[in-house]
């Protein structure tokens, strides 16, 4: 029986935004990272070249679309390119973080819907398909005319939580919109659930007006896709705290960690922030933060794609 890299030419490759996710995929699927030159002209223009023959070949590209987004969008772009005049013959853009994904909807006049543009360059780019983890928003999905495959970190992070003391633990979700989320997880915990009723006045700001169920008492596990400026997370925190809750731990995806976020995660009342490595991190900076990976998922995304086995059979 073949290996799986044997039943076709299956080729990996990242840019500069997250190159430690990358070795330890490349690791995981026992496939070297391929060889290309992602550098900058003098005036800052990206300037890639791929190093060897990738004709006929299944190339993924990793980079997650993180801090700085504009960049890092911009290298996987020129790289999709590259690969499409380099006659590939399917390009997969696996972005563990896909940015610009809040602004999914006309949520006041004359404003963009980044997330479709974002779509549509990747798919004019030369893109075949998009692999990602837990998008912001659902409906981004359908912004795509290519197929995406939006994985869910649910079971790593259900994996860290195994061994942990659930018996006097509720679920927090820390606004509506991550209600499906959080009851997911409860569901699976078998744990009760709590909402928050969560206000935006303006973005990266959170003011928290009502908490709906029983915190007293209990060990709060809170679940988001990210962590932007930790304004919401450390405004539910202070509510639920007051409210008598006792440990408090928080999951997310993506620890994008802008502006004074570590700060506020160090000043709170949290006993712990668990988030994946989807976006690299300095987690040296706070003794509460703690990173799992999301390779072995990608890497079994990766090889099943290739197959052209179901992914979905990962979530069941």
């Amino acid at each position: 029986m073949r290996r799986y890299w044997e039943l076709g030419e299956l080729k990996i490759f990242c840019g500069n935004s997250n190159p430690v996710l990358s070795s330890k995929i490349s690791e995981i699927l026992q496939i070297p990272l391929g060889k290309i030159k992602v550098g900058r002209f003098a005036d800052g223009e990206i300037d890639v070249k791929i190093l060897e023959n990738v004709r006929g070949a299944d190339c993924y590209i990793i980079q997650s679309t993180c801090s700085p987004v504009n960049e890092n969008l911009m290298e996987l772009l020129v790289m999709i390119d590259a690969f499409k005049r380099a006659s590939a013959g399917r390009i997969i853009a696996v972005m563990p973080y896909f940015g610009y994904a809040r602004a999914d909807r006309k949520a006041e006049p004359r404003v963009p819907i980044s997330a479709k543009l974002v779509a549509n360059l990747l798919t004019v780019a030369g893109a075949d398909r998009v692999i990602t983890i837990d998008l912001h928003a659902p409906q981004i999905q359908g912004f795509f005319d290519i197929p995406v495959d939006n994985l869910y970190a649910r079971p790593v992070f259900l994996e860290y939580i195994n061994g942990m003391d659930l018996s006097n633990a509720v679920v927090v979700s820390p606004d509506i919109g991550s209600v499906d989320r959080a009851r997911s997880f409860a569901k699976r915990l078998d744990l009760g659930l709590v909402i928050v009723d969560k206000r935006r006045p303006k973005p990266n700001m959170a003011e928290v007006f009502n908490i709906i169920g029983k915190v007293e008492g209990m060990d709060c596990l809170i679940f988001d896709d990210m962590i932007d400026t930790a304004g919401t997370l450390t405004s539910v925190c202070d509510a639920i705290k007051k409210a008598g809750a006792k440990k408090i731990t928080a999951f997310a995806t993506h620890g994008v960690f802008s502006r004074d976020a570590i700060d506020k995660i160090n000043n709170s009342d949290i006993s712990e922030v668990v988030v994946t490595d989807t976006i690299p991190f300095d987690y040296s900076k706070s003794s509460k933060i703690k990173a799992i990976t999301v390779a072995k998922l990608l890497a079994e995304s990766i090889k099943r794609n290739h197959l052209r086995e179901s992914i979905s059979q990962l979530f069941d």
